[in-house]
């Protein structure tokens, strides 16, 4: 270890979160959990590639008519 060796820093931020881990042990569990109901979810290929080909292609100057 150096002489002059600093401690290590924590912001106020990471303390706090720290700290709110300490009180509060479920809390990691309750951010997954609430994560897998938006994000974690599998993806079907088949239906992503139908939807994308059914989508019509958008002309260059939407608001130019067809006269």
């Amino acid at each position: 270890m150096s002489f002059f060796r600093r401690p290590d820093y924590q912001s106020d931020t990471t303390q706090f979160i720290n700290k709110l881990k300490e009180q509060k042990p479920e809390l990691e569990a309750q951010q997954l959990q609430g994560r897998s109901l938006l994000w974690d979810k599998e993806i079907d290929r088949d239906v992503q590639k139908e939807y994308k080909d059914g989508s019509v292609a958008q002309k260059p100057y939407v608001y130019q008519t067809n006269a």
